[in-house]
């Protein structure tokens, strides 16, 4: 069997063999509190309008907005109190014209009124209420079904539910959802130089990095991390390490991807019957990625060095993960910040080179500072805030140009000193 051994493809080209692979199927019903950052199985109608009824937005007085068009501060209205109302209320007076009615915030709208004026806009002089503020119809008010309207979706299948979407559900009367189950990923560490953390390395071995952290990524991204340890370069043991993998809904290999004698990711998944996708991707780091296909399910193949390890996981990887999971517009592009250059970013055509940047504050204006591009440097992953992407038609990025970021957590922006 031929093998595509290097065979370079885009990085766009990439993500739709990725996309080719099938979401799980398999779904769960679990509690809301279960269900932060879990995907969705099905789409979710509202099964009541929310509000039930219009509500007051503000503590004030239910008005017709008619009644007080025209009136300010120098031209005030007067209404007629016709009482007040509490806020769980039920048997609501119709109000007449020309008549208002105290009440406070979350209090259901009494029939004839569609708006609240806000009671620090008022006077109250006996059983009138001096006007000093004209409201439009809806001011200050919540209007039925304005939340959700029954019948409709309020969320799709594939959407990964949010805290403010876990307080929608509640909203309309979730306690539990069906979600897609959880994707089991199988992480292996290849190479005769690695020990495990807890050992001394001696010289020319390294403690197994690339493991935990792409084990703390995929747990970041709502998988179910499998760690099968460190894996030597030997063709039998990596072959039986897939064979045990292929209960997995995905299996990544760190390092084993690049062209060398000691490299036999390609030997072993070929002895397994995998079909090899790509070998080598137009990126930077990254270019000896490996995507195959054992039995359903897929091979990533990720390079050795740490830096390069976690770029390729979270440009490639971790789309690869949303996607079987189940996710919506797994592969669409992420959201950017904006900042401008600090100094001049160098690039080859032809290749997609993804930069890390930390970003400072200074003037007011937000930079974006290269760090370390040496792969092996753990630290210019820890001093970076995320990613500059570098197209690949171009030389490079000038000094001072806006770029868009693609961030990777949210920790506090640095201020540089005045």
């Amino acid at each position: 069997m031929e093998r595509p051994f290097f065979q370079v493809i885009s990085v766009a080209a990439m993500q739709e063999r990725m996309a080719a692979f099938p979401p799980l199927s398999e779904t769960e019903t679990i509690s809301l509190d279960e269900a932060l950052g879990r995907i969705l199985a099905t789409d979710l109608m509202a099964p009541e309008d929310l509000p039930a009824c219009g509500r007051a937005a503000m503590d004030g007085y239910a008005v017709r907005a008619a009644d007080t068009f025209g009136a300010s501060e120098s031209l005030p209205a007067y209404l007629e109190l016709a009482g007040s109302i509490a806020i769980d209320a039920q048997d609501l007076p119709l109000l007449s014209p020309g008549t208002c009615i105290a009440l406070p915030t979350g209090a259901s709208l009494p029939p004839g009124t569609d708006a609240v004026v806000m009671v620090e806009h008022t006077a109250r002089m006996a059983d009138t209420i001096e006007i000093r503020r004209a409201v439009a119809p809806g001011d200050h008010v919540l209007l039925q079904g304005e939340d959700a309207r029954r019948g409709t979706v309020i969320f799709s299948r594939g959407t990964r539910l949010r805290p403010q979407d876990i307080g929608m559900l509640a909203a309309v009367g979730y306690s539990s959802v069906p979600v897609i189950r959880r994707p089991q990923v199988v992480v292996l560490s290849t190479g005769d130089e690695l020990v495990p953390v807890s050992a001394t390395p001696r010289p020319g071995q390294i403690r197994d990095t690339n493991g935990p952290a792409i084990r703390a990524l995929l747990r970041q991204a709502g998988a179910l991390p499998l760690d099968l340890g460190i894996v030597a370069d030997d063709e039998t043991a990596l072959t039986n390490a897939l064979r045990q993998s292929q209960q997995a809904d995905l299996l990544l290999l760190s390092g084993g991807s690049s062209v060398g004698t000691r490299d036999l990711t390609l030997t072993a998944l070929h002895n397994l019957g995998a079909d090899v996708l790509a070998h080598g991707v137009a990126m930077a780091p990254g270019k000896p990625t490996i995507l195959a296909r054992l039995g359903s399910r897929p091979v990533l193949g990720l390079p050795g060095q740490v830096a390069s390890a976690f770029v390729v996981l979270w440009v490639l990887g971790l789309p690869l993960l949303r996607h079987i999971a189940g996710e919506k517009d797994a592969f669409a592009p992420r959201p950017t910040v904006q900042a401008r250059l600090s100094r001049n970013i160098a690039s080859k055509p032809g290749r997609e080179e993804y930069v890390r940047v930390r970003l400072r504050q200074h003037n007011g204006d937000l930079w974006a500072e290269p760090v370390s591009a040496k792969s092996g440097l753990v630290r210019s992953l820890v001093e970076a805030h995320g990613l500059v992407r570098v197209d690949a038609a171009l030389e490079g990025i000038e000094a001072g140009t806006f770029v868009p970021v693609i961030p990777w957590d949210d920790r506090p922006l640095l201020e540089e000193n005045p």
